[in-house]
């Protein structure tokens, strides 16, 4: 096979982000970005030496759009809750890469550039210290469990309904939480959610 004379990272990402959006996570191994790239998967070893690089360049790959500038002017609030959409919808246009953003966030540099931008916003709200870091890795966790939960247990999914068919007599709180869940869209659940998480913040922070 004729092998390109010379790769990016970026063209790594592009092959290995192309199998795992066709064949799953599962697929992604050197030998499958190589017949991607078509190259011998030992010329693949010149550019990287295992899976795992690859997975930090998928990262990279699904995040390099992202726009970290938010304008000065609107409430921090607001500039959060752009960068967390952002974040969002980039990971959610390949749902199959959900797992490597936690998996990879502090090897990545598109992550780290998103962070930053974070930690920037947060420090003009006011956020020092021990509240910023917790402030952070809150924000951190909440889109990591949205996105877990939007894509691996959607509110929208079977699961839900059959709870809410359960017997209200044993389960009244659950089965009618379930049946309520029925009527909700994954957005309403992702910035339901976030606005808890904000107001929560902003009634906690210092000053």
């Amino acid at each position: 096979m004729p092998r390109p004379r010379s790769l990016t990272k970026s063209d790594l990402g592009v092959a290995a982000l192309a199998v795992i959006d066709r064949d799953g996570l599962s697929a992604l191994t050197m030998r499958a970005v190589a017949k991607e790239l078509r190259m011998a998967t030992m010329a693949l070893y010149r550019y990287v030496s295992d899976r795992e690089e690859l997975e930090i360049l998928v990262v990279d790959e699904v995040l390099a759009g992202i726009d970290v500038s938010t304008p000065a002017e609107s409430h921090w609030r607001d500039r959060l809750t752009t960068l967390l959409e952002c974040m969002r919808a980039a990971i959610s246009a390949h749902p199959a890469t959900v797992p490597l953003v936690p998996r990879h966030r502090k090897n990545s540099t598109a992550t780290l550039r998103w962070m930053e931008a974070m930690l920037a916003v947060l420090t003009e709200g006011g956020f020092a210290g021990a509240d910023r870091v917790i402030a952070q890795r809150t924000l951190v966790a909440f889109l990591l469990g949205s996105l877990e939960n939007e894509h691996y247990a959607s509110i929208n999914a079977p699961a839900t309904t059959a709870i809410a068919q359960l017997s209200p007599e044993e389960y009244p709180t659950l089965t009618a939480t379930a049946a309520q869940a029925r009527t909700m869209s994954v957005d309403d659940e992702f910035r339901g959610g976030l606005a808890i998480v904000l107001r929560g913040l902003a009634a906690g922070r210092p000053g």
